[in-house]
């Protein structure tokens, strides 16, 4: 029985990344942009149903919650090719419509009046599932409505399903670069408590470490957010893989997280991906190996949060999903082979 997770985008960097995810699984199931699922994948064993539903005319449905203080972002998304993919009732839109302000506190303060709506739609979601695993939250902690409204959200839910799992994709801004958003510290310092607290897994995404993997391992000469959330939206989906595609192992969300996460308040977890491509790169990566793969997913360069690692730097726990057809012996040698250089 495959364990449905319920997706809440929050804000206009949660909504941006979860269009780009939602494109991301449509072409990877086999389900066309109005719901509908293409003749040649009717015959598959994937899990559709861990994050879609399918509704009474037989379209495929996201169980998905799109939340925002303005209206912007997710006008585009409807009026986009996958507009007629998403639930209408699933949408919130502020009726003011003046956002938050990238204000941690005026997102929180408009979470209390604006909650009964959200949590109503949430829990439609959670009663038409069987078999309901967890959340997941996809925001940014830098700006008003991510950081200020999922705070909010995060509190909510923990308290409302205390026995749910609650995962965050939380996008960390760049501080190599000067903001103008004057609050960024304290909407990011308020999220993080939140992250810390109520949180059972956060996975972190760095801005500045977004921008310069698609310019250099991507070779984008003017990366731009589409690029940056393409990429999010490729790490969202590999990280998804063994919960759509059942294997022998690592088959639900708990199982993933459990030998990630030592004790409950080590839940930060960074994320790394290779190979690296691009819809405009002509560059194919022909052959490699699954020493290859083991050995880059633990280079810096290749991953999605900002570190400077020491020589005593040291990893408490890794989880490697690699695709493809490989064959366990390989894992172990490859494994081996890492263990006697030491480069983990």
């Amino acid at each position: 029985m495959p364990r449905e997770i319920i997706t809440i985008q929050t804000g206009q960097c949660g909504n941006q990344i979860g269009a780009q995810f939602w494109q991301q699984l449509c072409q990877e199931h086999g389900i066309s942009a109005d719901g509908m699922l293409e003749d040649f994948a009717t015959s598959g064993n994937d899990r559709k149903d861990v994050f879609f539903y399918q509704a009474d005319d037989d379209h495929y449905i996201p169980r998905s919650i799109l939340v925002d203080l303005e209206p912007r972002v997710i006008s585009n998304i409807m009026d986009s090719q996958y507009g007629n993919l998403y639930n209408p009732e699933n949408i919130y839109l502020s009726n003011d419509g003046s956002g938050a302000g990238n204000n941690w506190a005026s997102g929180y303060a408009q979470g209390e009046r604006i909650c009964e709506d959200i949590m109503e739609m949430l829990d439609r979601e959670a009663d038409n599932s069987d078999s309901l695993e967890g959340f997941n939250l996809l925001h940014s902690i830098a700006g008003g409505t991510g950081s200020g409204l999922g705070s909010f959200l995060l509190e909510r839910l923990s308290d409302r399903y205390p026995k749910k799992l609650l995962q965050t994709y939380s996008v960390f801004p760049n501080n190599d670069d000067s903001s103008d958003v004057v609050v960024q510290p304290y909407n990011s310092l308020l999220t993080m408590k939140r992250l810390a607290k109520n949180a059972d897994c956060v996975m972190v995404l760095d801005n500045a470490a977004l921008t310069r993997i698609v310019a250099d391992r991507m070779h984008i000469q003017n990366p731009d957010i589409v690029h940056t959330n393409q990429l999010v939206s490729t790490v969202l989906s590999a990280s998804t893989t063994t919960l759509r595609y059942p294997s022998y192992m690592n088959n639900d969300l708990a199982s993933m997280i459990a030998p990630l996460i030592p004790v409950p308040k080590c839940h930060f977890i960074s994320t790394a991906y290779t190979p690296f491509t691009s819809n405009t790169s002509t560059k194919v990566v022909r052959k490699t190996t699954v020493l290859d793969v083991m050995r880059r997913l633990l280079q810096s360069k290749n991953r999605l949060v900002s570190t400077n690692p020491s020589k005593s730097s040291c990893y408490i726990s890794i989880l490697n999903i690699i695709q493809g057809d490989v064959e366990p012996t390989e894992v172990h040698k490859s494994l081996l082979r890492i263990r006697e250089r030491r480069i983990a």
